[in-house]
This record gives C-alpha cells, structure tokens and sequence, in this order.
C-alpha cells in the first residue's frame, strides 16, 4: 500500500509532520522497514520547508522509530524501524536526572518487572537462551577486576533474561528501567568499599537465579531475583537519598 501525503497546517510545523507520519503509521500504510520519500519531495508533498521536515525527522530518531542513513544509494534517506529499548532508556535516565522519578520509584518498578520477567523464563526460557546466560555469566567472574566491563555484563543478564520471557514489552520496559539507572549502580559498584566480595556476593546469587531458571522454579527466582535487585540497588537508593536502603539488604 502507498503512503498518501497531504499538506498539513502552517502552526508548530514540526509537530504537524509527526503526527502526518503517526497517521501514516497507524493505519498501517508505513510498516517497519518503509522508507519515507525523499526530502525534496516529502516536503512539498506535505507543505512545509526541508528544515521543519528534518526537525519532525530527528524526533523520530530520537524516539527510536526512524533511522536516517546521510548520502546516496539504495541504503540513503529515511527508513521506519522499531528500536524502542535504546530510546525509552534514554528518555527514561533524562526524566530520572531531572527529578521526574525518584530512585525508589525505579526500584519499585524494577522489582515488578523482573518478578514477572524471571518467573516466566523459569517457564519459557530455552536451552540455548540459558546457555546464552552461563556464558554472560562465566564472563563476569572473570571480569570482577574490571567494574565497568562487569556492569556491562549484568545488564545483559537481566535484559536476556527479560527477553527469555516472551513479552517484548516486559523486556523492553526491563531494559529502559535498568539503563536508565546503570550509571549510578556502575559509580556505586566502583564506590564499594570491597569490590571483590561485593562481585563475588553478586555473582553467587546470578547463579543461583540461573540455576532456578533451569530447574523451572519460577517463584523462587523471582523470589530471589527481588532479594537481589533490592539489595544493591536498594543500597544505592539509600545514599542517594540521605537514608537507609529501601529494604533489608541481603549478605553478599
């Protein structure tokens, strides 16, 4: 199906080609993977100048569901994609950086998430997924020296175990919300005053969640998985925020 374009109002340009291209989308005449016209068509086609139309454009890329490729041939201009996790965890660390969430807020809504993520892995996840996790896993022990390159590890764990579960949007959700506080557990990690117990503590409960993972135990792991999330994190609420940490941490 071709897209149809229509000029749009002269007011707030920019907002008036999003919400063309949303309508575009949303009766589904542009898919995922359509590319949109070129820029000295698309703009007469809808109106406006090429500076508006670049300005709608590079909100889209920002939001995670257009990306724009500069020169020529068949991979130049503008294409629909759907790359919600890197866009909502940046939006989401701006928002927590200026005060619209507190910490306690992404704690809470960490714990739900991977409550629910871990339980319906226990029931979901494949061989390969769970061979996919020892191995992340076998890295971190190996990383524990290096604090950045083992809070890189962790969030993949979370995130593929959030995957495993089957929801996008659940995983999607995971990975924005741990993103969005990755820098502020990395500075935390870097800041323990034992680094290697706190890893070797960290580490032991990554695999015993796996090992509930594979034993299908769902509600131990997310039992567990709380525990964990609520412990560390927890702790990191509770610097930030003058106090004690949210819950009862755990021993390493």
């Amino acid at each position: 199906m071709t897209a149809q374009w229509r000029p749009v109002r002269q007011s707030r340009t920019h907002e008036l080609v999003l919400e063309s291209i949303e309508q575009q989308v949303l009766t589904g005449e542009l898919k995922a993977g359509d590319r949109l016209p070129p820029e000295r068509e698309l703009a007469p086609a809808l109106g406006v100048s090429r500076s508006a139309l670049r300005e709608a454009l590079r909100v889209m890329e920002t939001i995670g569901v257009l990306v724009a490729n500069v020169g020529r041939g068949p991979d130049a201009g503008a294409r629909i994609v759907r790359n919600p996790d890197d866009a909502l965890g940046r939006v989401l660390r701006l928002h927590l950086a200026l005060g619209s969430y507190g910490l306690e807020d992404v704690l809470e809504a960490r714990v739900v998430l991977e409550r629910s993520s871990f339980e319906a892995a226990a029931r979901s996840a494949s061989e390969e997924v769970l061979a996919e996790a020892q191995t992340l896993l076998g890295r971190m022990r190996e990383a524990e020296a290096d604090v950045p390159l083992f809070n890189e590890l962790d969030t993949a764990f979370h995130v593929l175990i959030a995957r495993a579960s089957g929801n996008r949007l659940i995983s999607t959700l995971t990975s924005a919300v741990r993103e969005s506080v990755r820098t502020l557990i990395l500075q935390a990690e870097e800041g323990a005053e034992d680094w290697a117990a706190t890893a070797a503590g960290l580490n032991a409960e990554h695999e015993e969640l796996l090992r509930l993972l594979a034993a299908g135990e769902g509600a131990a792991a997310a039992d567990l998985v709380e525990r964990h999330i609520r412990g560390f994190h927890g702790a990191v609420v509770g610097d930030r925020e003058g106090g004690a940490p949210a819950r009862e941490t755990p021993d390493p």
